[in-house]
């Protein structure tokens, strides 16, 4: 038996979708075919769709979030996990796409109490730790920023070297009080579960 192609699965479920307009289900599952297939646009449609008839189904709210982060849609990233956080609080996935949008919005504080959450709710999150390291810096909080970016690297994440050298300027200068926020490129998640 061979693996379905990411193609062919878009197009099965964009016929499953065709087959049962009403289900939220099919349409969150062409969602993720899209997401596969790296068509952001055309998920965050489906995953819409998916809302419109399920706005319970959180799963959709973050991967509509991922979507658009995706999209560089940062407002509309945050206001779809802060949906998806109104109706599970605990969920590691919006809290963590939260932080991306506030990152790329230039919101230490919020993107700071964002990666909080995440390695409290998550203490191994390697990319919690390292984007908690980006906020403490960006806050004046030199010595707490590197420890996290320390923490992020025993458990496998890779620093940008951008990141790097603005964490080794701050430690050398003293009154550091500002650094670009821009660590990266968007590490939007988006669940691959169907």
């Amino acid at each position: 038996m061979s693996k379905e192609s990411v193609i062919d699965r878009v197009e099965r479920c964009r016929q499953q979708v065709e087959a049962n307009p009403a289900s939220a289900a099919a349409h969150y599952n062409l969602g993720l075919a899209y997401t596969h297939r790296g068509f952001a646009e055309k998920a965050a449609q489906s995953y819409r769709a998916a809302l419109a008839i399920d706005p319970d189904m959180v799963q959709a709210w973050v991967n509509l979030g991922g979507s658009l982060l995706l999209r560089w849609d940062f407002p509309g990233a945050a206001e779809a996990n802060r949906e998806a956080l109104r109706r599970k609080p605990d969920l590691i996935q919006a809290h963590f796409n939260l932080g991306q949008a506030m990152l790329y919005q230039g919101q230490a504080q919020d993107l700071l109490a964002c990666c909080e959450r995440v390695v409290e709710l998550d203490p191994d999150h390697a990319a919690g730790h390292y984007f908690r390291g980006v906020a403490l810096l960006a806050t004046d909080h030199v010595a707490d920023a590197r420890a996290a970016v320390a923490r992020a690297q025993v458990l496998g994440y890779r620093p940008s070297v951008e990141f790097l050298r603005s964490l080794e300027r701050a430690e050398k200068t003293s009154g550091f009080t500002h650094i670009h926020m821009h660590p990266g490129a968007v590490a939007a998640g988006v669940s691959t579960e169907d």
